[in-house]
């Protein structure tokens, strides 16, 4: 079985970065994934940006994309008047997220006038369009759900509820993490084809290991010595595609049929990935000059 591959960029802040999120366009975009998605940087900073970028790739490359939104720093009308620009240019897919709060400012807290949470800017975009709506899971605890895997559950049944169509989790380092959680959201009623695994290739794992302690998700004492010894023998990118590579293959042995690749807009590692996974080139980048 060839899974169905989808990849997440993040907008360029800066000339150079634009040139190499449009190679990593170029280079993953021949594999045809069923979409890309493009973040929001922390307190919406990016908004701008993330606007610009899923305008460019649509235009340019008739790829699927799908666009983040947050309930970050603006109010109710001002994020659906973003995701009526979305949809007026023909971009229909949302992941829509609560949103990390600007740097330095400590927790979330929502505007007066803005979405208090991620349940309320679901039920919002589904009343106000024909989207198609995915939203954020937790495999690990979210550092703000009290380390209770239950209430990870609970938040994302109310934004099924709410009228999300698929989620997709942060990312892990073990198959049996997702597994666990997947089995538990069908416990729950959740329809556990609707939960699309989110996918890190470790391009540093040291980077990898501090982002992974940010946001609740848990790094196996093995795994981060395995990785210890790699770097010391000059073999990180090795391990990365191995590991990588195998965790996939276990979650699709287990009947998982959907991967999502968070790319950090570094490609060759998820292209040679997806290599590894029977994944091969099957289209051409028509409109791309």
């Amino acid at each position: 079985m060839t899974p169905q591959i989808s990849f997440e960029f993040y907008p360029p802040k800066t000339l150079d970065a634009s040139f190499r999120l449009w190679e990593a366009v170029q280079l993953l975009a021949p594999l045809a994934p069923a979409f890309v998605s493009v973040t929001y940087g922390a307190g919406g900073t990016t908004r701008r940006l993330t606007h610009e970028a899923v305008e460019a790739i649509h235009r340019n490359t008739g790829l699927a994309v799908a666009a983040h939104l947050t309930c970050v720093d603006a109010s109710r009308e001002e994020t659906l008047e973003i995701a009526r620009s979305y949809a007026a240019m023909g971009v229909k897919q949302i992941v829509a997220l609560r949103g990390d709060p600007p740097k330095g400012s400590g927790r979330f807290v929502a505007r007066h006038d803005g979405f208090a949470s991620s349940v309320q800017l679901v039920a919002a975009l589904k009343a106000a369009g024909d989207f198609h709506i995915r939203v954020g899971a937790y495999p690990d605890p979210h550092p703000e759900s009290g380390g209770d895997p239950q209430a990870d559950i609970d938040w994302l049944k109310r934004k099924f509820d709410a009228g999300a169509d698929e989620a997709i989790t942060q990312f892990f380092f073990e198959a049996e993490t997702f597994l666990r959680f997947r089995d538990r959201a069908a416990a729950a009623g959740i329809d556990p084809g609707r939960i699309i695994p989110g996918i890190l290739p470790v391009e540093d794992w040291r980077k990898a290991r501090r982002f992974a302690e940010g946001c609740g998700a848990r790094v196996p004492a093995d795994l981060d010595a395995a990785f210890a010894r790699a770097i010391r023998d000059g073999r990180e990118e090795l391990l990365a595609i191995a590991h990588c590579s195998e965790l996939c293959a276990d979650l699709m042995a287990e009947g998982v049929g959907k991967l999502h690749f968070y790319t950090l807009n570094k490609p060759h590692l998820t292209r040679d990935i997806c290599a590894a996974l029977g994944v091969s080139q099957k289209a051409e980048l028509s409109r791309v000059a």
